[in-house]
């Protein structure tokens, strides 16, 4: 397992799972972006005074491989890693792993962009610097 710079805890509720009791696969992207919100806003980002500002964060591109299923009362955590990809586009690998066990259940990579009021690619200050 990564060693990962945020990591975030959840527990599978009843009404995430489809009829063959697991969660269902379009469950898993409300899992990962909230974990990248709660991640961003850690690191002084904040998506909504961003937002009333007219800078948009914006999500370019998913890839997801589901490795093994999550069940209700489940409890787990989606660990965050922050990359540049190019000038204008940030990548953020995120692994969804079952507890206690850290059983590894997803492999997420996610591309995205900010767009200034101008509707044009910009990365902010605050989101370069935590890219690097």
């Amino acid at each position: 397992m990564k060693a990962y710079p945020y990591k975030l805890d959840f527990e599978v509720r009843d009404y995430e799972c489809d009829m063959s009791q697991i969660v269902n696969h379009a469950v898993y992207l409300h899992y990962l972006e909230h974990a990248r919100h709660s991640f961003l806003k850690s690191r002084g980002i904040d998506y909504a005074a961003w937002a009333q500002k007219g800078i948009h964060m914006v999500v370019i591109r998913i890839e997801i491989d589901y490795i093994y299923p999550l069940r209700s009362g489940d409890k787990y955590f989606v660990g965050v890693v922050a990359e540049r990809i190019s000038r204008l586009r940030f990548g953020l690998t995120q692994d969804i792993y079952r507890l206690p066990d850290d059983h590894l259940i997803l492999r997420a990579k996610v591309v995205g962009t900010a767009l200034n009021k101008e509707g044009r690619p910009r990365l902010p200050k605050e989101l370069e610097e935590l890219i690097g």
